[in-house]
Order: C-alpha cells, then structure tokens, then sequence
C-alpha cells in the first residue's frame, strides 16, 4: 500500500469504522503517510461539522409541490385505467343508464356480427359485385388514359396484334435501344481513341 496515497472510498472505510479484511492494511498506511493523516484528519473534521448542522424539518406540502413538478412515468395499463374511470357515471342512477346502453349497443353489434356470419352467401355476392363494379371502373379509366395518350390507332393496332405481337413489338425495341447505346459508345471510344 505504500506505492500510493488512500483513495477517497478508502478514507470513508476508515471514518466509517469498518472493520475487514482490507481495512487493516489503510490503516497501517495511514500511520506512515503524513499526506494520508492530513486527508483523514480533514474529512474527520468535514464529518464532525455536518453533525453539528441542525436539522430542519421541510414545511408541510413540500413533497407534494416537487412531485407537482416532477415528470412521472405511467404505465400504459395505468394510463388507460384511468381514462376509462373518467369517463364512468359517479351517481348510481347514471351506471345504470350507462350500463344499459353498453348492454343494448353489444347486443346490436352482436346480432350484426352473427347476422353476418350466417349470411356469408349475402355478404359474398355484396363484395363481388362492389369489386366487379371497382375493377370495370379501374379498367375503363386505365383504358381512357391509353386511348388519350397514344391515340386510339395504336390500341386498335395493339387489339389487333394481341398480346404475342405486344411481346414482339416489346422485344424489338429493347434489342433496337441496345443496340443505339452499344454504337454510340463504340462512336465515344473510337473518337477518344483518334485525340
């Protein structure tokens, strides 16, 4: 211990009167240190001050003006709990009014869902027919915008070639627009490689 000076949780160990296994050891540095004694005999004297400071009881409320001020986390469980107690009737009479209305909405809402489960053959041929009616609307205005875009010789070109001279009317301008991009470049290198 005598390759360096106590450290200040190592003086509060021997202020504190502890006894262990490490504390003989600062002890004995102590009796050697002078530098060591002055900290012990300082923090001695810190410690006998405090305890002369007399004690002030805070007035009353004081807790609860700072927890006032203090951000507190809720739970998300809480926080619900509690907007759903807001929102309850605090008179017997209004529960029960309250409790009527909920029973009598569930039970709608029930006699719905239920409705609606027995009736599935309904409710399938209600969606087919609003998603028939969306897809002829999609259709109709995708081809209105083809016809206003390219003119209707190219869609009537396009129905009479079918789907197989698209593919080939397709390919062909790939193959043209690659081969554009290979010469140009071919043009670009050739120039470079004559300066």
């Amino acid at each position: 211990m005598h390759h360096r000076h106590l450290l200040p949780n190592e003086i509060d160990l021997l202020l504190d009167e502890e006894t262990g296994f490490g504390v003989q050891p600062l002890r004995e540095h102590v009796r050697g240190c002078s530098d060591c004694q002055a900290r012990l005999a300082e923090a001695k004297e810190v410690v006998a001050a405090l305890a002369e400071i007399p004690l002030y009881s805070p007035r009353i409320g004081l807790a609860d003006r700072v927890m006032g001020e203090v951000p507190v986390f809720v739970p998300w469980h809480v926080a619900a709990r509690d907007s759903i107690a807001r929102w309850v009737p605090t008179s017997p009479a209004a529960r029960a009014v309250a409790a009527t209305m909920i029973a009598v909405v569930g039970s709608l809402l029930t006699g719905l869902t239920l409705w609606i489960a027995t009736r599935g053959d309904v409710l399938a041929m209600f969606t087919g027919l609003v998603g028939e009616g969306a897809r002829g609307g999609f259709t109709q205005a995708v081809g209105d915008l083809v016809v206003a875009f390219f003119g209707p010789q190219v869609v009537a070109a396009v129905q009479q070639v079918g789907p197989l001279g698209i593919a080939l009317a397709a390919g062909g301008f790939v193959l043209a627009s690659l081969g554009t991009v290979f010469g140009l470049r071919l043009i670009a290198t050739s120039s470079r490689a004559r300066s």
